[in-house]
């Protein structure tokens, strides 16, 4: 999630997420854990994009990214068969649960949230490859220098008297450490039955040997993309964390 997008365009996270999604259907051996090609088709890019070195050597990263993704889908079909109606995604990027999953997203109050400028994008590329933008599917553009998102969410109509899932993964590595106390501060004022799907990142030193040079490739490159990574956690950080904001309300994303 890019702070300092200001243009209607994807920023480079979403970009680089949705195309993970679409190389695992191409490289990966059967069975598939998403499949998902319509960020594929929203990006359209050059037809060498696999050879992107982000796309080249990353592959134990879009392993995670699949597993995250099908992590986050299962669960919001569980929950919304026990009965929650409606479903927050912070850091939406180039999600797609809503044109993938139709028969179950319309039967909830979706509510995307992200930089104007991806969801702006996103909203034109959706309906000009003939998705559309179904009432269910709710776009809450949020300034995250500027702006609450969770002012805006209220505005855009969702029901604080009703449970909800939040969806917030890939986002806490950009915040800093108070921005997360205030997001999760706000999480835990929802309804009763309400539950959070969140993930966190490790210090480099925890990382396996193997994937430390990549992360710190990826450091370099957010610095220099104006985007650093901000926050990192050991996990009895992050689980002090939600105990002390959330209590029961949590389900835990590794």
């Amino acid at each position: 999630m890019e702070h300092n997008q200001k243009t209607n365009e994807p920023d480079n996270t979403a970009v680089r997420t949705a195309l993970w999604r679409a190389l695992h259907l191409q490289v990966d051996a059967r069975p598939y854990i998403v499949e998902d090609e319509i960020g594929l088709k929203m990006i359209a890019p050059p037809v060498d994009w696999q050879d992107r070195p982000d796309m080249k050597y990353t592959k134990r990263l879009r392993a995670s990214m699949v597993a995250r993704a099908r992590f986050v889908d299962d669960f919001i079909i569980e929950q919304s068969k026990l009965g929650i109606s409606q479903y927050v995604i912070l850091g939406a990027g180039l999600d797609t649960f809503a044109q993938r999953k139709a028969d179950i997203a319309s039967g909830l109050q979706i509510y995307e949230i992200d930089q104007p400028g991806t969801l702006a994008w996103k909203q034109q590329r959706l309906i000009e490859l003939d998705f559309g933008i179904p009432p269910y599917l709710h776009f809450v553009p949020v300034d995250f220098e500027t702006s609450s998102w969770w002012e805006l969410l209220l505005k855009a109509g969702f029901n604080t008297g009703k449970p909800a899932v939040i969806a917030c993964t890939g986002v806490s590595l950009y915040l800093t450490k108070e921005a997360i106390r205030t997001t999760l501060h706000h999480i835990a004022t929802l309804a009763p039955g309400s539950k959070l799907a969140m993930s966190f990142y490790l210090p480099l030193e925890l990382l396996e040997e193997e994937d430390q040079p990549m992360q710190e490739m990826a450091d370099k490159g957010a610095r220099a993309a104006g985007t650093p990574f901000l926050s990192f956690f050991t996990p009895v950080e992050w689980i002090l964390s939600l105990l002390i904001f959330l209590s029961s309300l949590v389900i835990f994303v590794p």
